[in-house]
């Protein structure tokens, strides 16, 4: 199989690819650190650097296209113009590349408040756009947690296939009794089929939407094939360089904080300002897994108490908690690396949505055999 990597950053889903036996053929990012990365890591013979609009005609003919878009502002026109006006967002550059290319699959991801966003016009708006270019839409909220990586990372993942995807997609009863009758526990509550304009204001973390314009979506428990959870502590280097200490500083800033001592999210936070969760200035143990990694650089001075030190993580700690390789941004100051991780896409998570969405689980639904890929 053959992929196309959208927005590609640093590279996230090139190194699922890679894993999985998916040869990347062609790339693209604007941002020239990115691109400097990504040329580095694995050749500047498929990443081309700019902007995407120039380039749509110039992408080969895949498989699978993948990306991690940028969460911009929809366009006020409205949910169906606000794909289509030239006004609108990075995300019309996907729609009209599906168009056109018309890759199997497709696997996007993007931050977990897009569900609710303008009260779910923002994501009505995708679903209506992916599922009229005759794609099977599924989706569903994951966590980095679930994936062998030390950090609450909620992001939310859409995929799209045509295969096995017949026309006749309803059953007469409107109804997915039958997902109950296969014994799937996890659904918590599930909402029935609906034309997509009449969605609510908030999508469940769990759904699908239909080439017919209807959608259904659940929400569900536990992540299924959950692991043991890995601890910050196990990622942190041994001896990193004394400029990422910040004891003194901290000590004196500790007397104007309250002490915490809770985790919240799986996140150990020791002081805090005002004694919240992530509210002022905190200071977090290693017990347990890290908050969201973030390009915000002012996020990159976050301390964490590990022994009695104090002091920020490394830039190889961002890597390790975000799944890559210590040197994988080597070619990049240590600065410049802490956005590009923060904004990147967890290669464990993305792999094991890739290798669903190509080898999933079926369902039957009475009317046709459809591929529920991340139920």
């Amino acid at each position: 199989m053959k992929a196309v990597e959208l927005f590609a950053g640093i590279g996230g889903f090139r190194i699922a690819c890679d894993e999985l036996g998916i040869e990347t053929i062609w790339a693209n990012d604007i941002d020239s650190k990115a691109s400097k990365v990504y040329r580095n890591q694995f050749g500047a013979d498929v990443h081309k650097e700019g902007d995407i609009a120039k380039f749509i005609d110039d992408i080969p003919p895949h498989d699978i296209l993948t990306g991690g878009f940028p969460c911009q502002p929809f366009s006020s026109a409205g949910k169906k113009l606000g794909i289509e006006d030239e006004r609108g967002t990075l995300f019309e550059k996907i729609v009209n590349i599906l168009t056109k290319k018309r890759p199997k699959y497709f696997v996007l991801e993007n931050v977990k408040r897009l569900l609710s966003m303008d009260k779910g016009a923002h994501f009505a708006t995708i679903l209506e756009a992916l599922s009229r270019l005759d794609y099977l839409v599924e989706w569903r909220l994951l966590n980095a947690i679930h994936f062998g990586l030390p950090q609450n990372r909620e992001r939310i993942v859409i995929i799209g296939h045509r295969e096995l995807t017949p026309r006749s997609y309803l059953c007469t009863n409107d109804d997915l009794a039958e997902l109950s009758d296969r014994q799937l526990s996890n659904i918590v509550h599930f909402d029935r089929w609906k034309e997509i304009e009449n969605h609510s204001s908030h999508f469940s973390n769990w759904g699908m939407a239909l080439p017919n314009g209807k959608f259904c979506h659940a929400k569900i428990e536990l992540f299924s094939e959950k692991k043991t959870t890995v601890k910050l502590k196990s990622v942190l280097e041994n001896s990193p360089d004394e400029t990422f200490f910040f004891t003194k500083d901290t000590l004196e800033r500790i007397k104007k904080s309250e002490k915490v001592n809770r985790f919240i999210n799986g996140v150990e936070i020791l002081y805090n300002q005002k004694g919240g969760a992530r509210m002022g200035y905190s200071i977090f143990g290693t017990s347990g897994v890290a908050p969201t990694l973030t390009s915000t650089t002012s996020r990159h001075y976050e301390r964490y108490q590990i022994g009695n030190e104090f002091r920020r993580l490394t830039n190889i700690e961002y890597a390790r908690i975000q799944g890559f390789p210590d040197n994988h941004c080597q070619i990049v100051t240590a600065y410049d690396q802490y956005p590009l991780f923060g904004n990147a896409v967890p290669p464990p998570m993305v792999k094991w949505v890739i290798d669903r969405t190509i080898n999933g689980k079926y369902v039957n639904l009475d009317c046709a055999t459809t591929q529920l890929a991340l139920l």
